[in-house]
């Protein structure tokens, strides 16, 4: 009698304990899709935005100071995006700003990280506009000194290092000796693909060595996703997920032909409105495959922030010629306020979903 109640009481623990791994695995399930459904939905109409105004904000460059340098329409500035699963919680720089008290922020990657890291500090500004704070350009180093937050910007177009040889400037897909800067963060978010495609002048490297092999060029998005694979074993075997949370930042598209979104004779000059639902005529890029393929073979938590297609809608964002950096027609980076503003409300609310 005994031994059978204590085989029972045996199977009620193994039951308990396969109840609790169950509910433990349908929550991370249900979290995770969540967080996808953060990038699915469309952009409405948003009187209170939006969330600063550049006048204000001392640390926006002239390339992103649209309406500084003569945009004429501001109805860009009034879209929020709204995900299909609900809506997502209203950015709160002062919360934000207690979380990560005492903590190190870093945004590693290139023009599109600058972009994010800007719009992130003038996100947190405009919560607490008299908050004792530093800025230094040259070190592109924000720091909110009454709750010891910084925000750092590594701008590194490749992630991967670029190294000089005898040939030449060398972009060397298999080194990232510059990751030593990255190490002691307590949050990282990377960024890289637009220097990629360069060629000609604006080409950062005169060769590429794969391997043992230096080439005088060779397929960009094969380059891409082996200098992508780099970083990624470095982050799996130099970042501790215990100690720093990382972040991907998705591939941010470019509006110079039309015809990606059926409209063949236009670039972003002159565009006022987004796309309308949550579908891009053209399609997702083929960078943002690799991006996701190699994020899924890695060992460590990496949270993509999947900006693509939701960026993709907004062909009206970009400074195109009210930039003050940038002349001719500028379809690659974001008005500030604008866009970034909410790649970092996503990241915010990944934070805290």
């Amino acid at each position: 009698m005994g031994f059978k109640v204590h085989k029972l009481y045996l199977i009620f623990l193994l039951c308990q304990a396969l109840l609790v791994v169950s509910i433990v695995h349908q929550a991370r399930a249900a979290k995770s899709h969540d967080h996808d459904n953060l990038f699915t939905g469309s952009w409405v109409i948003d009187p209170s935005y939006p969330l600063y105004e550049s006048s204000t904000c001392p640390f926006i460059d002239p390339e992103f100071n649209c309406q500084k340098y003569g945009r004429p329409d501001k109805h860009y500035l009034k879209y929020s995006w709204k995900p299909d699963s609900g809506s997502i919680p209203r950015f709160d720089g002062v919360e934000f700003l207690n979380t990560w008290r005492g903590k190190k922020i870093l945004f590693v990657g290139d023009s599109l990280s600058l972009n994010m890291w800007e719009s992130l500090s003038c996100m947190i500004h405009a919560s607490v506009p008299n908050a004792n704070t530093s800025y230094s350009r040259k070190n592109s180093t924000v720091t909110f000194k009454d709750y010891g937050v910084t925000i750092h910007l590594h701008r590194t177009p490749y992630l991967v290092d670029i190294i000089r040889e005898d040939d030449g400037q060398v972009l060397t897909l298999d080194s990232i000796k510059g990751g030593k800067a990255w190490l002691g963060m307590d949050m990282l978010i990377f960024n890289t693909w637009h220097w990629w495609v360069h060629t000609g002048k604006h080409q950062g490297w005169d060769y590429i060595r794969d391997g043992s092999n230096l080439v005088k060029n060779m397929d960009r998005l094969d380059a891409f996703q082996k200098g992508l694979t780099t970083w990624a074993q470095w982050v799996d075997q130099n970042v501790d997920p215990n100690k720093t949370k990382v972040f991907f930042q998705g591939i941010s598209p470019i509006h110079a032909k039309g015809q990606e979104w059926n409209q063949p004779n236009k670039t972003c000059s002159g565009e006022q409105e987004p796309l309308p639902g949550s579908t891009y005529p053209a399609g997702l890029p083929p960078a943002a495959t690799i991006v996701n393929n190699v994020l899924n073979k890695m060992k460590s938590p990496v949270f993509l922030l999947d900006i693509t297609l939701l960026s993709q809608l907004r062909k009206d964002a970009h400074p195109s010629a009210y930039s003050g950096d940038h002349p001719g027609n500028d379809c690659s980076h974001w008005c500030l306020p604008g866009l970034p503003d909410t790649w970092n409300q996503l990241l915010y609310a990944a934070l805290t979903i």
